[in-house]
């Protein structure tokens, strides 16, 4: 029984033993409890609806549908469930749409399956956790002739790069620097359009490169 505390994880995977495997972990963690498994895509957005989970791990690679927009289809219907990937993928396609999309997570199956466990977590309390290899990967792409010496940025705007840095979405740093969340994604945009990303991790990566991420302000 839900005692307010378990973490609720609905997996969206097409390969039924690896996700068998999955339940078995998650059965072994008190903190995380396995509530439904989906195939494909469509299979996924019944089960988000009729379960609201609180965290999905998604494989975007589906036989019926776009993973990623099946994701951000999920998200936008149950804006409480968080959506963290989990991909054999290292397609750079689908490294630069899911990290552009804001996901909770962005994991590579190569991790170990702590990793995985602790995003689940990381997640639900409004953190965001992406796999060393898919850094680095977006790292490589990031074009630095795009990007301008000066970062122009307010002081509003630099606090909420450092949160970024620190792997906060924008509901954390809305909370954390009592504002709204719409207010929030404005100057996450504007931190975005002045750094000459596309994406938050984009964002953190070329800010990291340029000196600009000073240590963590929690």
């Amino acid at each position: 029984m839900d005692n307010g505390e378990t973490i609720r994880v609905l997996v969206v995977d097409g390969h039924q033993t690896f996700a068998e495997l999955l339940g078995h972990a998650l059965a072994g963690q008190p903190d995380l409890r396995w509530v439904g498994h989906a195939r494909t895509g469509q299979e996924a957005l019944s089960l988000a609806a009729e379960l609201t989970p609180d965290v999905i791990l998604l494989d975007p690679e589906l036989s019926d549908a776009d993973g990623i927009a099946i994701a951000e289809l999920i998200r936008v219907r149950q804006p409480d469930s968080r959506v963290v990937i989990l991909t054999a993928s290292e397609e750079q396609a689908l490294v630069r749409r899911a990290t552009a999309a804001g996901f909770a997570g962005f994991l590579s199956k190569n991790g170990a399956l702590g990793d995985v466990l602790n995003a689940l977590r990381t997640a639900h309390v409004g953190g965001m956790t992406v796999s060393t290899d898919i850094l680095a990967r977006l790292l490589r792409s990031t074009s630095p002739v795009s990007v301008p010496r000066a970062s122009g940025l307010t002081a509003r705007e630099d606090e909420v790069l450092q949160l970024m840095a620190a792997g906060l979405d924008a509901r954390a740093v809305a909370r954390r620097l009592g504002i709204s969340v719409h207010t929030c994604r404005g100057y996450q945009k504007a931190v975005l359009a002045k750094l000459g990303a596309h994406s938050q991790l984009e964002a953190v990566a070329i800010a990291n490169r340029r000196g600009l991420v000073r240590p963590d302000p929690r």
